[in-house]
This record gives C-alpha cells, structure tokens and sequence, in this order.
C-alpha cells in the first residue's frame, strides 16, 4: 500500500460510521468439506448474484430497498439480463412500505429441493421466501413469526436444508423441506436470557460431521462478550454451549487447512463494544476439531508477515480506523481445494484518499490460513475501473461465488458509499479467479444506473446473497 496520511474529514467519517451501524451481514455457511454452497436460481450451473440496495426508494416510497439479480454466465456476470426485485414485483408478497429496507439480510438455499436455490429475503417488515425456478426467481411466500435475520444450512443432517432465525431473545431451527406456503417440517427454538441474545451469528460445520453448528455473538450495554459454539445434533441444536474465548462479530465458516472440520474466521474486537468502530481491525481464526472449538489459533491483520498493508487505528473523534476485517467471504480462488479468504478494509486510506477502501485476499493452505501469497485490490489498483474516492468504503460487502463455472471462485466487492449520477447510489465489482488468485483481466463492474435499477441514494451493493 501506499505511504497514507491518517487526518480524516467528518464526511467520509460519517460514511464510515454509517456503514458501521449498518445490520451486520451474515455469512455464507459451509461445511469441512466445500467452501460455500452454490447460489444458483435458475440451476444452469453458474452462481448468481443477489445484490442489494436497502436503502432506495421504490414506487416513490424512501427506504424500501430491493434487490438486483445478476445471473452467471460462462462469459462471468450476465448484466444484460438483470431482475429487479422489489416488493412490488409480481408474486412477492406484501407492500412497498417506507423504512422497510428490503434486501437488507439474505439467505440463499434450496429449500422445498426443486433442485433450484429459493431465497431468504428480509428487513423490518415481514420476510419473504422468493422461489428458484428455471426462469430465475419467480414468486414467493411470507414467513411466518418473528424474524430479524437468518442463517442456512441442514442443522440435523437429515439431508434437508434448515433456516435459523434470529427471532430477538431465541434462535429457531426451522427445518425442512418447506412448503411452498413457507411452512417448515417442524421447528426447534434455542432460548436466551433478555440480557444475553445474540447480535449476530454464524452457521457452519465446525465439528466434521455433516451436521452444522452456530457460532453466536453476544453484546450487552457497550460490552462485548465471547462468542459461543452450539453444535447441531439429530434433533437440534444444542442447549449447551463452547466458548471461543474471543470476542467476536460476524464471520464464516470454512476448513481453510483442508483437515476435514470447518474454522471459524471472525473480526475480533475489543470488549468494549464501541471502541471498535476505530480499529485498525484483526481476524481471529479459531481451527475447528471433531468436539468443537480446538485450541489452535491465530489473530492475522495488515501487520502480520505476508499481508499488504499497515494497520492503523483511527483516534475515536474523526478517524475511523482501516477496518480490516469488516466483511468476511470463503471461496477457492485458485482451485487448489483450499477456501480463501478475502477480507473487506472499508476504512484503508490509499494515498492521501481518506476512507477510500480496499479488499485484501488471504490463501488457505495445508498449513492454515497465513498471510502467505496475500494479494490486495482498491480502486486505485491498475486494471480495476473507477477511481479512490474519499468516503467509498470499497470492500464494505465482500463474496466470493464462482459465477462463471470455471472451478475458481470470483470476488465480488460491494462499495455502497460509490457515487455515480447520486451520492451513495452505490457499485459493485467482480474480480476473476485464477490458478494465482485474483485477477484483474476482464473485471465486470455494474451499478444501479447500469442494471436499470433505481439509483439515488440506493447504497447498491450493501450485501450479496449467501
């Protein structure tokens, strides 16, 4: 990276912190064995993007928010045949409603096994289930209950895809199959003390035994509290828990080291929950082992050998810090059977351009997630188009998706504080896998302006569908 100057303007702070505030986005699950499950809509082989825009106006109503779906394709990401998918779009249920940040948490999964991905889509209002078929995603359900987000994955191992909603207070198993009612087979609640709900959580297989756990993150009254492991067995999940010993938000899934059990990658913090809105930013990886958590592991930040980069903390008043970390995504980018790891910095100064964000890469291998062979990518990075920007917060959404079926998995980078006709329309970008990693031949990069979709304000790109 380039030498950076740390004075930051109260605009691109307040970009930052606004991202900062923003629902945390919730990763993709995974099993030791593959990296992340295929999206895939229509069932052509290729992953597909869901891309959301929470906050842009729809039928004239501010903050309704709505999704754009962008097919793969064998020539990469298909602009030229993207949906738009709002709550007013024939057979999704309910209204267009004001605040309702439509598209602000997904999750994508096959679950009445029509052999299509059906997906999960929700804000402040009713989520919905929006069902696979071979013209895309066509029709949908309401869910019923309490919902403020959700994870994926067959907790029991029945061979059957299950949701887990974070209902505030509880977190429901609901397995499947689904009806096409959105009905559930039966369902299984995991309850929490009111001071002691999770914020956020995590879904994947640590243990190796094809049932997938949960990792849950817990805060209370500015404190942070290590996050804990509940194991999915036959009939559920646990009702006990597995401390990481680390307090943690977000993270994925992924046997990054190829050893048969999946580990915990996650940003760590400090305990004092608002502290971390300016750190230069570490990722703790917790390696998994057949009883759970093991007590092998590793905190990696731009300071750590291999990783391009410095790590600089912002000084809580006007900078914001690198955030290294902020966005988490698992895929196998050069094929080699070992997930990667790609890292959004939103916070990275490049130059003397404050904010402007950046996306670093970290390869897995047989010895576990280092930062050997560490790549990193901004705007400013020849090949890629666009320009750094004060306040862009490039990388703030990262996902890593092979969407043009080529056995190497592609990043996408979401950057919903781009300007474009509007301020904060927002943008997003594929960068391609390739034997060596990510490569900046044939970048595809697409904004609401180019996918006909509504733009001002939109922040296009805030979260991709896992």
């Amino acid at each position: 990276m380039p030498n950076r100057t740390r004075r930051r303007s109260a605009v691109s702070c307040a970009a930052l912190a606004a991202l900062l505030t923003a629902p945390v986005v919730l990763a993709a699950p995974a099993s030791a064995t593959t990296t992340t499950p295929v999206i895939d809509f229509n069932g052509d082989g290729f992953a597909d993007l869901a891309i959301s825009a929470p906050n842009a106006t729809v039928s004239g109503v501010g903050e309704a928010g709505y999704l754009s779906v962008v097919y793969g394709s064998s020539a990469g990401a298909d602009t030229t045949h993207s949906e738009l998918i709002t709550r007013a779009t024939e057979g999704v249920p309910g209204d267009v409603t004001e605040y309702d940040s439509f598209g602000s948490w997904t999750a994508g999964r096959d679950l009445d096994e029509d052999g299509y991905t059906d997906l999960v889509v929700g804000g402040y209002r009713t989520p919905v289930v929006l069902w696979g078929s071979a013209q895309g995603l066509r029709g949908g359900a309401a869910l019923a209950g309490r919902t403020y987000d959700v994870g994926a994955g067959d907790i029991n191992g029945d061979g059957h895809a299950d949701l887990v909603a974070n209902t505030g207070g509880a977190l429901e198993v609901r397995f499947g199959p689904f009806t096409r009612a959105g009905v559930p087979a039966s369902t299984d609640t995991l309850a929490f003390d009111e001071e002691d709900g999770p914020q956020d959580f995590t879904v994947g297989d640590v243990t190796g035994d094809g049932k997938v756990d949960v990792v849950t993150q817990h805060g209370f009254d500015e404190m942070q509290y290590t996050s804990r492991l509940w194991k999915g067995t036959s009939t559920g999940l646990s009702k006990t828990f597995q401390s990481s010993g680390y307090y943690t938000v977000g993270g994925i899934v992924a046997d990054v080291n190829k050893d048969g059990y999946g580990d915990f990658i996650a940003r760590q913090v400090d305990h004092v929950s608002e502290t971390r809105e300016y750190q230069a930013g570490d990722i703790r990886v917790v390696y998994g082992s057949a009883s759970g958590f093991s007590t092998r592991t590793v905190k990696i930040n731009q300071d750590s050998a291999g990783v391009p980069g410095v790590g600089e903390a912002g000084n809580g008043d006007t900078d914001y810090g690198d955030q290294f970390g902020y966005s988490l995504a698992a895929g196998d980018v050069t094929g080699d059977g070992y997930p990667d790891i790609a890292v959004g910095v939103p916070g990275e100064d490049i130059g003397s351009v404050r904010e402007a964000g950046a996306v670093v890469l970290l390869k897995g291998g047989a010895a576990g997630l280092t930062g050997t062979g560490a790549q990193a990518f901004n705007q400013s990075t020849s090949g890629v188009p666009g320009a750094s920007e004060k306040g862009d917060n490039f990388g703030a959404s990262v996902l890593l998706a092979d969407v043009n079926a080529n056995h190497r998995a592609d990043l996408a980078v979401g950057t919903p504080q781009e300007d474009g006709t509007y301020q904060n329309s927002g943008a997003a970008w594929l960068l391609r896998g390739s034997k060596t990693g990510l490569t900046t031949t044939n970048i595809a990069s697409f904004s609401p302006s180019t996918l006909n979709a509504p733009e001002k304000d939109s922040r296009f790109g805030a979260n991709f569908a896992r």
